[in-house]
């Protein structure tokens, strides 16, 4: 793993005069109710109580590399870009764009792998985790099935941060190398050519509730084990009913209902945690110990959850059934966008020395 401190002889950029934070998601399927706890909600708010400037980016060219579907890519983004708009983000307030729609985000991510040595991909988690599941088998190649998006991932992931000079990046523990990665990607730039980068800081916030799912282990589409925010597609069954089915299924001990509990060894609770007051909070656990059924439990949880998502389902509904509404924020959000890429690009390529031979008449 690299230094949080910039290299040695490596030279960064003086930062912006204000905060300027970034935050992408892929994607590549339907989001959660830990995706909401996790990474919308506390985003959101985190904009709307300060001055900070901030750039939230659909990273399509990331879904692609380990998802062959276009039809996923392409309703994914639709869904995703819903989500933030109806769950309050504001494309006025902030720079709300889908990456495929900044092309100069892709024409610096060749530059700056020109700037990065191999060996720092080689030491990239996901790239040595796929070459570990090839090495336990017999007669494979340790790359077999590992396509170049993989390994050069934070190569693109550097360039969505330093083409807005990014100052802060939000993300959780698993993608801090990441950020170290784009923090060494740009030190070498600024030495070798011109301080044009400014190397950005991870910002990982341990108090932000993982929420557990129905099975007990982590939330993750992975585990098939999540709460849906606002349904799947499914015409024959409401998203309130799909997300009130979920809470249903979440796994419990066989405790009867006049038997104490303990609040603290449950997921009900836990979810129930993120969503309620202390008061509503010290409240459910006397209910625990003094013996709610399970049942009860699930139902003043689903309630909960629904009070506060039950406003944004509708503004999301809306936006899915008018894709025309959506795609002009998304357009809004890239002509802001590139007002700052362009700008950057034309500063890289005149340091690497691609520049106009001379001034034309």
């Amino acid at each position: 793993m690299t230094s949080n401190s910039t290299p040695n002889n490596q030279t960064s950029t003086e930062a912006p005069a204000v905060k300027r934070v970034l935050t992408g998601i892929k994607p590549t399927g339907t989001l959660h109710l830990g995706n909401y706890v996790g990474a919308i909600r506390p985003a959101i708010q985190a904009i709307q109580n300060s001055d900070d400037e901030a750039f939230f980016f659909l990273a399509d060219y990331h879904g692609i590399i380990g998802c062959y579907d276009p039809a996923i890519i392409h309703e994914s983004t639709k869904a995703i870009a819903a989500t933030w708009i109806a769950c309050g983000l504001d494309p006025e307030r902030v720079t709300f764009y889908r990456q495929s729609d900044v092309p100069e985000i892709q024409e610096l991510a060749w530059v700056l792998s020109c700037s990065c040595a191999k060996g720092l991909m080689n030491r990239a988690h996901a790239y040595k985790a796929a070459v570990d599941i090839n090495m336990e088998k017999e007669d494979v190649d340790p790359d077999q099935g590992i396509n170049m998006g993989l390994f050069g991932y934070p190569v693109l992931m550097a360039a969505d941060i330093l083409m807005f000079n990014a100052t802060h990046v939000p993300v959780g523990r698993d993608q801090v190398q990441h950020i170290e990665m784009a923090r060494d990607i740009a030190g070498t730039f600024n030495h070798r050519y011109k301080p044009l980068f400014t190397l950005p800081s991870a910002v990982v916030d341990d108090d932000i509730p993982l929420l557990t799912g129905l099975d007990g282990r982590k939330m993750s589409k992975s585990y098939n084990n999540t709460i849906p925010l606002f349904g799947d597609s499914n015409p024959q069954v409401s998203a309130e009913k799909q997300m009130q089915k979920a809470i249903m299924k979440i796994v419990t001990n066989s405790q009867l209902p006049d038997e104490p509990k303990n609040p603290d060894d449950s997921a009900i609770f836990e979810i129930y945690k993120a969503f309620a007051t202390p008061k509503e909070i010290a409240d459910m656990r006397e209910s625990f110990a003094t013996g709610i059924g399970w049942g009860d439990a699930k139902k003043a949880l689903f309630e909960k959850i629904n009070d506060e998502i039950a406003p944004f389902r509708a503004r999301y509904q809306e936006l899915m059934a008018n894709p025309k509404e959506l795609e002009e924020i998304l357009q809004m959000g890239a002509e802001k966008a590139r007002r700052h890429s362009r700008k950057q690009l034309d500063k890289t390529r005149r340091a690497i020395g691609i520049k106009p031979l001379a001034k034309l008449k």
